[in-house]
């Protein structure tokens, strides 16, 4: 089995540490290296690529939501931002920027596993209380959502998604497959022209696209 790669970037030596020290004794991991700064995580991310980024959000010399800015645009890989209860606005900024989910940091071992390959494999992910303190904090300038021209099966999947459930999850809560789940999510970020499930998340809490 091909190993996830992963740089993680952030400035306290004891996160750095303690998730190397976690995915190192997985053998479905390998990190490329550990990064003080959004700079030094890009200088070793251009020179091995990683699939994945640890992204810390605030750090000196280069943050991360400007670090993932510049990852996104040069395609060095994708983008999971860690993050703390107080970081919303920030996190609404990286995720402007590209970025394909958030992690809290107060992760256990095995949760901090299964988000990086969920974004691995191209699902964008989120913390629940994240989501819901968003919904509370962000202005609601764009009006709620709309749910017009969606039928009801699409709206539970709508909802199911900002619950933070995974396809799986999904699947088995409305008694459909996990590709129909997959297939309706699929149309559904087309209909909306949003570019990943995260951003589907806040927009149905919100009322607010990213951008807007």
């Amino acid at each position: 089995m091909e190993k996830i790669k992963v740089i993680i970037a952030d400035d306290s030596d004891f996160v750095r540490d303690g998730m190397r020290f976690i995915l190192e004794a997985d053998e479905g991991f390998e990190v490329l290296g550990c990064a003080a700064n959004g700079r030094e995580a890009i200088a070793i991310g251009e020179k091995t690529p990683p699939d994945v980024f640890l992204m810390d959000i605030q750090m000196p010399e280069m943050d991360g939501i400007e670090a993932t800015k510049y990852i996104v645009e040069k395609q060095l890989g994708k983008v999971l931002i860690l993050t703390t209860f107080d970081d919303d606005e920030l996190v609404q900024r990286a995720l402007k920027n590209g970025a394909k989910g958030y992690l809290i940091k107060n992760h256990t071992p095995e949760h901090l596993k299964q988000m990086i390959r969920s974004v691995y494999q191209g699902t964008g992910v989120m913390e629940e209380n994240i989501l819901e303190n968003l919904a509370k904090n962000t202005e609601l300038s764009s009006g709620s959502f709309c749910s017009e021209g969606y039928t009801a099966r699409e709206l539970d999947v709508v909802k199911a998604v900002a619950e933070g459930l995974s396809n799986k999850e999904i699947a088995e809560k409305l008694f459909i497959s996990e590709g129909t789940v997959k297939n309706y999510i699929t149309s559904i970020l087309a209909k909306e022209n949003l570019s990943h499930r995260t951003a589907l998340a806040v927009y149905y809490l919100t009322g607010k696209k990213q951008g807007e």
